[in-house]
């Protein structure tokens, strides 16, 4: 988008909420303009018809409007069209978590504090896996199974493989961290207790296999490398337990008491319950995933490829995210819901490039394109998902086509994914590099599949004959 086009969705998207007059208040998060109104009359579906709106939200008495990451520059426009004081920006900004805090008990609140706990926790994460992925994938690709460039017995084999093998091994520390910062927990102390719970002195004990208590509390025995949920519960916890001591403790002596007291508290309450129960409910759900597999095979990954865009709009994708970094860590490859995720990848870029070449509003082909061309690069589905498949609500048709026939040709031709690559671009076919030739060729050509059969389903069905923006 340029200048100009920030300015016209401003003067647009104020045009269709009733003017400036009917403005109360606007405010902008990460992605959404939020504006309060005099009067609340307001037609959503002419701010839906808003070049550059990729959709509307009612919540209570505010209307959220959905722009994607080019917000701020809109707001930016809308704040000069209102005259708005625009030079202390953070006034305007407001945390889309906020939200979250104003919604009563209740199982779907509780649900969606869940996924916001482990969305937040596991997003930072990621760079770090890609890194490691890195590795791995050298090791797969130069190594004996392909190229067979570097020897399982050179330095630079070894290397690679115990640099791309840290991440797994690490995951408490790592997820420690990300959980600290999560909860507003003191960093170092999320990284301790990621770093306790891998003690070699630990890790010993549960090999031994010998009875062991912690201030006299029985201990369960269980080894917590390469686990996820066990850091992530017991820095939860401290989260409270920290919050405590330091509103108790007086100031003079607290940098000192706190962290320590801290600590003593949640040494035992981790080892001896949280742990054990992060561990047993990571283990369950990978089994779960596992026998799931045995049961149903390739039409299950085909649902999972169709499905897996809609879980991405719930939030509910990072559950499924969190189960394959354990799946990895515990068996090295998945041959279920890890290609399944990469032909829902391609399925995405399908809509958008069905999309352009059906629509002929010059300004919708435009933003088609550039969803397309987002998806394709930077590996971001949701421009596609709310500029596209909501707005126009046919799309859709093309998404879960083209991820359901690319799973079920992968699912068939048994292909799994040998390396961990958490990418949703075009470079997420490299996880079916590692395995066999066979196992790459028909990966590659089932997130083909994926992205052909949506760009057509979408070119075909994906729109209103009486849509003005196909119209010639």
């Amino acid at each position: 988008m340029t200048e100009k086009n920030y300015n016209q969705i401003a003067k647009d998207v104020i045009n269709a909420v009733g003017g400036e007059k009917n403005i109360k208040q606007v405010l902008h998060c990460a992605t959404r303009l939020r504006f309060n109104f005099n009067d609340n009359q307001v037609d959503i579906e002419k701010v839906k018809a808003v070049p550059g709106v990729m959709g509307v939200m009612k919540v209570g008495d505010q209307l959220q409007v959905i722009i994607g990451t080019d917000v701020e520059k809109v707001f930016d426009e809308v704040a000069k069209e209102l005259n708005l004081d625009n030079k202390n920006k953070d006034q305007y900004f407001v945390d889309e978590n906020l939200d979250n805090q104003k919604e009563k008990l209740s199982l779907k609140s509780i649900g969606s504090k869940i996924l916001d706990g482990l969305s937040g926790t596991m997003g930072p994460v990621i760079p770090a896996i890609v890194a490691c992925a890195f590795f791995k994938l050298l090791v797969a690709v130069l190594g004996p199974d392909m190229l067979k460039v570097i020897s399982p017995d050179s330095n630079i084999y070894t290397v690679l493989n115990f640099v791309g093998d840290a991440g797994f091994y690490f995951f408490p520390v790592i997820v420690g961290y990300t959980a600290a910062k999560k909860f507003k927990v003191t960093p170092v102390l999320g990284i301790l207790m990621g770093a306790i719970l891998i003690h070699p002195t630990l890790i010993q004990i549960v090999t031994e296999g010998r009875a062991f208590d912690v201030f006299g509390i029985p201990m369960y025995l269980s080894n917590y490398s390469s686990t996820i949920l066990p850091a992530i519960l017991s820095v939860w916890v401290m989260s409270y337990v920290e919050r405590f001591f330091n509103k108790y403790i007086p100031q003079a002596i607290r940098s000192v008491f706190a962290p320590a007291f801290t600590l003593m508290v949640m040494v035992p309450i981790s080892l001896c319950f949280l742990a054990p129960a992060g561990a047993f409910a990571g283990d369950y759900v990978v089994n779960g995933l596992l026998s799931l597999h045995n049961y149903i095979g390739f039409l299950g990954i085909a649902v999972i490829a169709a499905l897996y865009p809609i879980l991405v709009m719930t939030g509910m994708h990072m559950v499924l995210i969190i189960t394959l970094f354990q799946v990895f860590a515990t068996q090295g490859f998945d041959a279920f819901a890890a290609p399944a995720l990469c032909y829902a990848s391609f399925s995405v870029m399908g809509v958008g490039i069905g999309a352009f070449f059906r629509l002929k509003n010059k300004q919708e082909k435009s933003l088609a394109a550039s969803y397309a061309i987002t998806a394709l690069i930077a590996g971001t589905s949701e421009p596609t998902l709310y500029g596209l498949c909501t707005k126009y609500k046919k799309p859709f048709y093309g998404l879960l086509a083209g991820g359901f026939v690319g799973g079920l040709y992968g699912g068939i031709t048994q292909v799994i994914s040998a390396t961990l690559v958490p990418s949703s671009s075009v470079t997420a076919v490299f996880a079916f590099l590692g395995a066999t030739n066979a196992n790459f060729i028909n990966g590659v050509i089932a997130s083909i599949i994926s992205l052909v059969v949506a760009a057509v389903i979408t070119y075909l069905f994906g729109f209103d004959k009486d849509e003005p923006a196909i119209q010639g």
